[in-house]
């Protein structure tokens, strides 16, 4: 079977990571959605993900893949938290920092009518399969 090369799912990942950052940036600031308290939560990994990935391509760091996965890892925890909550799995309601901010769990978490966790989920979930497909090669 032909393996991907390292470096075409590092940037594969990177690719994914620097769409998702764009697309919450473009949700949040042009389309004027605030982000929810578990959303923040997302964006801190997934925001350095494609800074992070985007270095290791540029300085050519096959070992870069081991902090996507970290990273992924780590945002993918928090958007199954979040898919849970949305999707009435898990009972306890997350209050927003303020009484009048945005709720995790309303028809406001929908784009396209696909809930933005579980977007965040399948982006983690991508990201760190593509970064441990570009350490594996590094390792043989």
């Amino acid at each position: 079977m032909n393996r991907v090369p390292a470096e075409t799912a590092l940037g594969l990942a990177w690719i994914v990571a620097l769409v998702a950052s764009l697309a919450v940036l473009f949700i949040g600031e042009v389309m004027g959605q605030t982000p929810c308290v578990l959303c923040w939560f997302q964006r801190a990994f997934m925001f350095p993900l494609a800074i992070i990935l985007g270095l290791g391509l540029w300085w050519r760091d096959g070992s870069v893949g081991r902090y996507g996965i970290a990273l992924a890892l780590g945002g993918g925890v928090v958007a199954l938290w979040h898919m849970g909550l949305y999707a009435g799995l898990i009972p306890e309601r997350i209050q927003p920092c303020t009484a009048t901010g945005p709720s995790c769990t309303d028809d406001n978490q929908l784009v396209f009518g696909i809930p933005i966790p579980l977007m965040a989920l399948a982006a983690f979930a991508l990201i760190g399969f593509l970064s441990a497909l570009s350490m594996k090669e590094t390792q043989t």
